[in-house]
């Protein structure tokens, strides 16, 4: 039973990965890979604003996507965003990325070789993705201006959209975690997590939402 003070948790957390950032037009779009078709909806909105001549889908599968994209996250975007209109020579697609890292990293190395000369990427992500993304861009793609990008909704928007609170909350248990971590091991820049979100955090993992935190050395 998720109680009003999860939702409440889960409202911080949620918040806090906003980075707040005003669309402008980049060199390139691309589409972070994951469970939730709304990032290709986003990346293609965006697109259609001339936000971005060019769209980057990133990602293989992973085991919340196996079943449900099962040719592969960056290839079911790309088939949504052809039906919403985009044409196939504005998309390139990147298949084998299996976390935010190798997106980066992998469309990164697409571009170089399709000669994309590159100064600005929007990147586009789940919402409560976003301040992950960002930092984990700005280490591995420093050189470049990173515009982070989502569709904008409320938490309880997006659960509904996904129908699965319990999920939704361990994600966002999980993409904290990350941010936590991850710069010490190298994988993302430092960002200052203010104290009641982090009490949030300690409250929703003492409940059991858990299933997406990293264990182990």
């Amino acid at each position: 039973m998720i109680s009003a003070q999860n939702w409440a948790d889960a409202e911080q957390l949620w918040d806090f990965q906003q980075m707040h950032h005003e669309p402008r037009p980049c060199s390139v779009a691309i589409g972070l890979g994951s469970h939730d078709l709304g990032v290709a909806d986003a990346t293609v909105a965006l697109y259609q604003r001339d936000m971005a001549p060019l769209i980057v889908f990133t990602g293989a599968t992973s085991r919340t996507t196996r079943e449900r994209m099962p040719r592969g996250e960056a290839e079911h975007y790309r088939e949504r965003a052809l039906q919403l209109g985009v044409p196939d020579s504005a998309i390139l697609v990147e298949p084998k990325a299996r976390n935010t890292g190798e997106n980066i990293r992998l469309s990164r190395s697409l571009l170089v070789e399709r000669g994309v000369h590159v100064e600005s990427v929007l990147l586009v992500s789940k919402p409560y993705e976003e301040r992950r993304s960002y930092a984990t861009a700005c280490k591995i793609w420093p050189e470049v201006g990173i515009v982070s990008a989502s569709t904008t909704m409320t938490l309880i928007e997006y659960v509904d959209s996904i129908q699965d609170p319990q999920l939704v909350f361990d994600m966002l248990v999980g993409a904290l975690q990350r941010l936590l971590i991850y710069p010490q091991q190298g994988f993302l820049i430092h960002q200052d997590v203010p104290p009641a979100v982090s009490a949030a955090y300690d409250r929703l993992r003492s409940d059991g939402f858990t299933s997406r935190l990293i264990t182990g050395p």
